[in-house]
């Protein structure tokens, strides 16, 4: 039986990244073959931004410094 699975070398063992179908003490031949690290795409600040589906007052960029810096709202 042939079957690849995909692992991580952490400097002692090999740890698999899914589930093995194998019972423990199972006694395996591996061929290790280095895969190079796939690069994280980075998002924008604009992408980030979106995702986060903030909601706030239809003003908020007109009036910044009103929400941030008025006392009157922080009385309490």
């Amino acid at each position: 039986m042939s079957t690849i699975v995909h692992a991580t070398f952490d400097g002692a063992v090999f740890r698999p990244t899914e589930p093995v179908d194998l019972k423990p003490n199972t006694s395996v031949r591996l061929t290790v073959e280095t895969q190079t690290a796939k690069p994280i795409a980075s998002a924008s600040f604009l992408q980030t931004a979106r995702s986060l589906n903030l909601e706030g007052p239809a003003d908020w960029s007109e009036n910044l410094d009103k929400y941030l810096y008025d006392e009157a709202d922080r009385a309490s």
